[in-house]
């Protein structure tokens, strides 16, 4: 069942079978991300096994989790960026939702490299603080798919960490994973893009975190063409496997049957070897239309 609620912002509900996920392709999505202004897309899915009442929001009548995930726009402007991403937030709240995912590049996208250097923030800044606020505002866990962290170690290197961070509903941060796989590629006609020039990979994976709606396992992008990666995820118990992204528009579609390969692959190995199956994907997904130096989409 899917219940399409009448708002500015397009929202769907959808009930999938006990052990089932609807989770639509980036690609189906595009016509509804693509405009003359800021629009946004914001899907509701259910994705986790049954769970005693007490895990999920109790004004829900649903035995399964509800959880959000968010598309944004991102731009140069961080507290415009906030103030979308709080709205979003909020409505995923109102409609009972436990968990609300955000994408890469959700705090912003910088125009170039040193843009993007000037703007990141610690984990212990300002904007990091504001999504603090946010989620114990509206009891709601949050998954920010993507930080540009500046680390402990900035003064030395001047470069940045991709940092997925997951608060509770109080706002503690109760995990955090640094992308281990930087996107160096060189595109057709446009030149190389290379996230290395201002970023750091990340020293390790970080163990799957329990949440209301399972237990999640933490990647970024480029993260999903390296399957090492999510098996080891899902052998160490991740029920939800996420690749929050900020592809460009080239590098995006590139991606997209990637994804599903991936997943049934997985799928195959895990089941191989013995160990748990992940029960699902989540990918939420920052555009950016505003300037196109960025190149995200």
């Amino acid at each position: 069942m899917v219940l399409a609620v009448p708002s500015c912002r397009t929202c769907y509900l959808a009930r999938p079978p006990r052990l089932g996920f609807i989770i639509r392709p980036p690609h189906q999505l595009l016509s509804l991300l693509l405009g003359p202004r800021l629009r946004i897309l914001r899907l509701s899915i259910l994705c986790a096994q049954p769970r005693p009442r007490s895990m999920a929001i109790s004004s829900s009548s649903w035995d399964l989790p509800l959880v959000a995930v968010c598309q944004v726009t991102s731009t140069p402007d961080k507290q415009q960026n906030f103030k979308t991403c709080a709205e979003l937030v909020r409505e995923a709240a109102r409609l009972g939702a436990c968990l609300a995912f955000l994408p890469e590049a959700f705090d912003f996208i910088g125009r170039d490299p040193e843009e993007t250097l000037r703007l990141s923030e610690p984990l212990g800044g300002k904007l990091l603080g504001e999504y603090t606020q946010l989620a114990r505002e509206c009891g709601l866990w949050l998954s920010l798919g993507g930080f540009h962290e500046r680390g402990q170690d900035w003064e030395q290197t001047q470069k940045i960490y991709n940092c997925h961070v997951i608060l509770n509903n109080t706002g503690s941060v109760v995990a955090t994973y640094r992308k281990t796989h930087l996107c160096d590629v060189e595109i057709p006609g446009q030149g190389p893009m290379c996230e290395s020039n201002s970023t750091i990979p990340g020293p390790s994976l970080e163990p799957p975190v329990s949440t209301p709606a399972g237990k999640i396992g933490l990647a970024i992008c480029y993260d999903m063409r390296f399957p090492e990666l999510s098996l080891a995820l899902v052998q160490a118990g991740a029920e939800i496997l996420t690749y929050p992204s900020a592809f460009g528009s080239v590098t995006g579609p590139a991606h997209w049957e990637v994804r599903g390969h991936l997943f049934r692959t997985l799928r195959a190995a895990s089941k191989a070897y013995g160990g748990s199956q992940a029960r699902g994907l989540i990918r939420a997904v920052a555009t950016s239309l505003h300037h196109s130096n960025s190149g995200s989409k």
